[in-house]
């Protein structure tokens, strides 16, 4: 009988788009090997009593936004280990924060990658903003010659950077013109470089700058309370459902495929909904953030502003709706490591965004699965199986099959953890979801046919590695 390197053993299978199945896995030199009974390993993992689900593929993250590459490439993939994530895709564009630098891709890409090598524990990969018109025209450089499959559009910078505290967009963005005229550039860049056997896709982050603008200055005019609140209804759903009906207006006169991110409100998911119903012949993906599933603007403070900010609890369960429903592909972390001494006690200048990888599969289990039925197979797909299939990495990633890459989430549906900053092993020293039970967590994460993770603590050294798509 052959021996194998590795064996999952004992567990139950979580297949997207199929189901379940009692089944062990062997792995061979990274990948899956063999799926049946029975298997020899050097090394044998026993599941018993645990869902094997393939590793999640986390698609909307943020390396080096605030801090170093290298640094966040080592501590905050570390932390998607405890949420069971094998691969992280992450955002980079020039301009202020992440490098503070501008100039062709094809100069910086490879710095960025330089960076980011043998420090992450899970793969990576990257998506790619362009800022300007000189970086447009590498759209088709980058998708041959780099393996980058999807890009992104910031509509809000049209008029602001990012705290929402300076209008001063130029300086931020470091551009030209980055206006609906550069949106339709992009999208005719994306569009001309389809192929049948790839997929390229253009993300979008939907809040209108104009109606910002005017909002902005009716909450600072009105007292300009300190609050999560106040936030958004300085930023409200009205920004998102506007800016999602220009998007997916452009898209459809270019045919570029599109992913609509972190759509935070009952308003944006309904806008959504609308431009899939009247363009049905639309590539229109949806993405929901954990923290959009699971905070609203009466809990916490300042550590939890983002953007497109937290919402009311009426619109968590509407997301929850959507993703029951399936108007809701993928469920991602948006994660970026922002220090506590970076959010202060202020609300305009405090930096958004925060941590979340970690949870990725117990939020899923806890508040999907246990709480409101959604089924093993769904949680799989929204956490691996569609963001690969959207991203470039069907055939490698998000699927439990054999010629597929080794990566797992071994899951104790019924081990109930209260969410602490220590316990997400990141480098940041706060978190918005602290004090949170959540009930299924990952007790293994296996990437490329190594245990990366296991009981509550990282092993061996990080070997992810950059995954062309």
């Amino acid at each position: 009988m052959a021996r194998y390197d590795l064996v999952i053993a004992n567990g139950t299978l979580v297949l997207p788009y199929l189901g379940t199945v009692r089944a062990d896995v062997a792995v061979r030199e990274g990948r899956i090997a063999a799926i049946g009974d029975g298997f020899d390993g050097e090394e044998v993992l026993d599941a018993t009593g645990k869902l094997v689900f393939p590793a999640a593929v986390d698609a909307h993250y943020h390396l080096g936004i605030y801090r170093p590459l290298e640094v966040d490439a080592a501590q905050e993939t570390r932390s998607s280990l405890v949420g069971g994530v094998g691969t992280v895709l992450s955002y980079f564009r020039t301009g202020q924060h992440y490098l503070n630098t501008t100039g062709p891709y094809g100069e910086i890409f490879p710095r960025v990658l330089e960076a980011v090598a043998g420090k992450a524990y899970t793969d990576y990969g990257f998506h790619l903003a362009p800022m300007d018109t000189a970086q447009v025209g590498e759209v088709g450089s980058l998708v041959d010659e780099h393996g980058v499959s999807s890009f992104k559009y910031y509509m809000f910078y049209k008029g602001f950077n990012l705290s929402a505290d300076s209008r001063d967009a130029k300086a931020f963005t470091m551009s030209d013109e980055y206006d609906l005229g550069h949106l339709y550039q992009i999208m005719e860049a994306v569009a001309a470089n389809q192929r049948p056997d790839r997929r390229v896709s253009l993300s979008l982050h939907c809040e209108q700058a104009e109606l910002m603008r005017l909002f902005i200055d009716r909450v600072r005019a009105a007292g300009d309370p300190q609050t999560l609140k106040a936030y958004s209804d300085a930023r409200p759903p009205l920004t998102e459902r506007v800016a999602i009906g220009e998007a997916t207006t452009l898209a459809h006169e270019t045919g570029c495929p599109v992913n609509l991110l972190h759509l935070s409100s009952a308003v944006a998911l309904d806008a959504a909904r609308q431009a899939r119903n009247t363009l049905p012949a639309m590539d229109i993906r949806c993405e929901v953030t954990l923290h959009h599933l699971c905070l609203d603007y009466t809990q916490g403070g300042l550590t939890a502003k983002v953007n497109p900010p937290i919402r009311s609890a009426a619109d968590t369960e509407a997301l929850w709706a959507g993703v029951l429903d399936g108007t809701v592909d993928w469920v991602a972390s948006d994660h970026a490591c922002c220090m506590e001494e970076h959010k202060g006690d202020q609300l305009w200048p405090a930096l958004p965004g925060f941590g979340g990888t970690a949870l990725l599969y117990p939020v899923l289990i806890s508040e999907g699965l246990h709480k409101r039925g959604l089924s093993p197979q769904r949680v799989a797909e929204l956490a691996a199986g569609n963001p690969a299939r959207a991203y470039g990495l069907a055939g490698r990633k998000g699927q439990l099959m054999v010629g597929h890459d080794a990566d797992f989430a071994i899951v104790d549906p019924e081990l109930t953890q209260t969410v602490t900053t220590d316990l997400l092993l990141s480098g940041q020293d706060h978190c918005p979801f602290e004090g949170r039970e959540l009930r299924g967590w990952p007790v293994a994460t296996v990437v490329g046919g190594r245990i990366a993770y296991r009981d509550g603590k990282v092993v061996g050294e990080p070997a992810g590695r950059y995954i062309s798509r």
